[in-house]
């Protein structure tokens, strides 16, 4: 799963952002050590300690002395904001700026998400209409 191109830091703190939101790695969870990810990645155990720094610094993790990283009490709300958030900047402002220059007006462009959530059979019988 390391490979799109990014920082392989990034790609590891991404990876454990996602397994707190997806609720694998709970609340208070200790999460892998800096040696377990390197080996486990086959990465530099100093860039699988950038990845955890990076989330340390964004206060996803913290760290008990001694002891290793856990994940911060309301992380996974906080990266589900975030998310939202990128979400909103990188997929919906584009949407909606191309559906303004189409002329589509919002009930159109809720049935068009609609039928392409409803699944394939339903987007593809939309292209051939």
């Amino acid at each position: 799963m390391i490979d799109d191109g990014r920082p392989i830091f990034l790609q590891i703190a991404e990876m454990i952002e996602n397994s707190i939101i997806d609720g694998s790695l709970a609340e208070e969870a200790q999460v892998p050590s800096t040696n377990e990810l390197a080996a486990f990645h086959r990465i530099n155990p100093a860039t699988a300690g950038k990845g955890l720094g990076h989330l340390v610094a964004d206060g996803i993790l913290y760290k008990k002395r001694g002891i290793g990283m856990f994940v911060t009490t309301g992380a996974r709300d906080a990266l589900r904001f975030r998310r939202r958030e990128r979400f909103a900047d990188q997929y919906v402002t584009p949407l909606v700026a191309e559906a303004r220059k189409l002329g589509l007006g919002p009930d159109e462009i809720m049935t068009m998400i609609a039928d392409r959530a409803a699944g394939p059979a339903t987007a593809s019988r939309e292209g051939a209409r």
